[in-house]
């Protein structure tokens, strides 16, 4: 099954950027290819919050608050998930995760997903 494993996650000043990145292993390329992959957050006592999901065919869905701050993409040839987060807020401090599966619609919905990584934390100062 796909071992997923986040990073590029650490502490930026607000207005800052980071990209995470999300690399895949124990999985063939025509199954990588074939998997909705997401980004997701979480705060302490919070519900995970979805960010984006990309689709088989490249086309994403991305939650609204988050649209033209945050851009999902994904390097099939790589095996990496990459998340590139721009004007970053304080409210953006998170642990942040990525998730894989073939779930009917590729939306950011965690119920969807059964593949997780671990996380990397972003901390966002103001």
């Amino acid at each position: 099954q796909v071992q997923l494993q986040e990073s590029g996650g650490g502490s930026v000043q607000a207005g800052g950027s980071l990209r995470l990145s999300c690399a895949a292993s124990g999985i063939d390329l025509r199954d990588y290819r074939s998997l909705c992959l997401a980004w997701f957050r979480q705060v302490p006592g919070k519900e995970r919050e979805g960010i984006a999901a990309i689709d088989t065919d490249g086309s994403a869905r991305s939650t609204d608050s988050l649209k033209g701050r945050f851009t999902i993409s994904r390097d099939n040839a790589k095996y990496i998930l990459y998340l590139e987060m721009n004007n970053l807020k304080p409210e953006d401090t998170a642990m942040y995760y990525c998730a894989a599966d073939r779930p009917f619609h590729c939306n950011p919905q965690p119920k969807s997903f059964d593949y997780w990584g671990q996380g990397t934390q972003v901390t966002v100062a103001s």
